[in-house]
């Protein structure tokens, strides 16, 4: 490997002669220059970028921390596309740390970011609370913001949605369209985003006047294959349901082919919405009524914020609610 002492030694000069004069900080003669850059160009000698920029404390990169039990799905491949793509309009390179499967794991995913020393971080967190994510922000000096979570110390360190009453919109609609027996498949156990959402579905329930039936609800772990066995289990109970809400589109399609496969059509025997207005439920048939997250809105934010850390915008976002064919009017119904 070609090192900065090879382009020295053919230039005739210092190793510091090479750095200052490949820095451009510090004057360097016009024919020392030439003889240096021809010897650069020579050997094929390419700069330690990573070494310069950590030595100047300045990466122009932006991490991002979110565990790897969110990688599978397009809504989340969708996510880390607007964050790169987001960072790279700012001239900054993403850097990914895996939060993989705890609490600390995504501590020490957010400390491989600080030590690689980048310029800011964004967090999408599965497990820290957010009054740990309020500590961690505020014991760095490097900007931290935090994504699809709102925080109590920090609100103008975060971007986020709120789920529950997005939820709740949905409900209302399928209410409006004469389903009155309503199930929903939550996702895993101790999501904040999944809780808020079951919350949603309850909560909209009794404001119509209707006790949700414990049976109706079933827990499934965001993916498409768990959104098959839920409806297999929804089926099983043999209990009356004409509609099913699942707490992202991903289960939804996995609901949709369990269905199918029982001989159950969609939406004409069952209506079925989701959430997150990933791109494969727009382009599934029947096409997938669902609730629209803004997360391209939400990198957006989070890259301003970032780089404008002193700012004191709260950045707070609402889902849409997007009627496609999924949910069909219940007959009868007035």
């Amino acid at each position: 490997m070609v090192t900065i002492l090879d382009v020295a030694r053919m230039a005739g000069v210092s190793k510091a002669t090479v750095s200052r004069a490949l820095n451009g900080k510090v004057f360097v003669r016009e024919e020392v220059k030439a003889r240096i850059l021809q010897a650069v160009a020579d050997t094929g000698y390419r700069p330690n970028q990573l070494a310069r920029n950590l030595a100047n404390n300045k990466t122009n990169s932006i991490g991002l921390v979110i565990t790897n039990g969110l990688y599978n799905g397009p809504f989340f491949s969708s996510m880390v596309y607007q964050a790169a793509t987001r960072s790279e309009g700012h001239s900054r390179q993403l850097v990914l740390a895996d939060g993989k499967h705890s609490a600390q794991d995504e501590r020490d995913a957010i400390g491989l970011l600080l030590e690689l020393r980048c310029e800011a971080i964004m967090i999408y967190p599965k497990y820290l609370s957010v009054s740990e994510l309020d500590d961690i922000i505020d014991g760095n000096q490097t900007p931290i913001v935090v994504i699809n979570r709102e925080l109590i110390r920090n609100r103008n360190r975060c971007v986020f949605t709120d789920h529950r009453r997005s939820s709740e919109e949905m409900v209302e609609h399928l209410l409006a369209q004469g389903h009155t027996r309503i199930a929903f498949v939550a996702g895993v156990c101790g999501s904040p985003t999944g809780e808020r959402r079951l919350r949603g579905y309850r909560d909209a329930l009794r404001k119509a006047g209707i006790s949700p039936d414990p049976q109706l609800v079933v827990r499934g772990a965001w993916s498409t294959e768990s959104g098959y066995e839920a409806g297999r289990q929804l089926l099983a109970l043999n209990i009356p349901f004409t509609c099913v809400l699942a707490a992202n589109d991903d289960m939804a399609i996995g609901l949709a082919k369990a269905f199918q496969d029982a001989g159950k059509s969609v939406p004409g025997e069952i209506s079925l919405a989701g959430f997150d207005d990933s791109v494969i439920g727009k382009y599934y048939t029947p096409s997938l009524t669902t609730i629209h997250v803004p997360m391209d809105e939400m990198i957006r934010d989070a890259v301003e914020i970032l780089l404008h850390p002193d700012e004191k915008t709260v950045f707070s976002h609402q889902g849409t609610l997007v009627s496609r064919d999924s949910v069909a009017r219940r007959v009868g119904a007035e």
